[in-house]
């Protein structure tokens, strides 16, 4: 196995970041949903979703987590934020805190991945080839 650059440790820094946030999450989701009542209220989602929303989050960051499975999880992740993002437009929330943390989420999601893998950094370069 190579020897890993700051770019694959840092990717790993913000991956793990992002399966922190999305168990967090869900876990809240399951186990307090209690604490999520008012902005439930305020997006339109009725209580009785917190459970499978929280399952939702929990299997998109396991899936993130386990290497086998990272792109599966970064696709179902990146769906799952954008859902979230459409809802707080549809409320006329433009800019919204908890939109732009889904924003800054999906952008780390994928930003974490392509720091880590030159697989994915060899199918999206970023500069021109020479």
């Amino acid at each position: 196995m190579a020897q890993k650059t700051a770019a694959n440790w840092i990717g790993d820094v913000i991956s793990a970041l992002v399966v922190l946030a999305l168990l967090a999450d869900g876990g809240i989701q399951l186990f307090a949903p209690h604490l999520l009542k008012e902005p439930m209220d305020a997006t339109g989602f009725p209580m009785s979703l917190a459970v499978p929303l929280g399952i939702i989050m929990l299997v998109c960051g396991v899936l993130y987590a386990i290497p086998r499975t990272v792109y599966l999880g970064a696709i179902l992740t990146t769906a799952f934020l954008g859902g979230a993002i459409c809802t707080h437009f549809r409320l006329g929330e433009f800019g919204s805190p908890p939109q732009l943390i889904c924003l800054l989420l999906g952008v780390m999601t994928w930003g974490g991945l392509y720091l880590r893998d030159p697989r994915l950094r060899e199918l999206l370069p970023l500069t021109l080839p020479r």
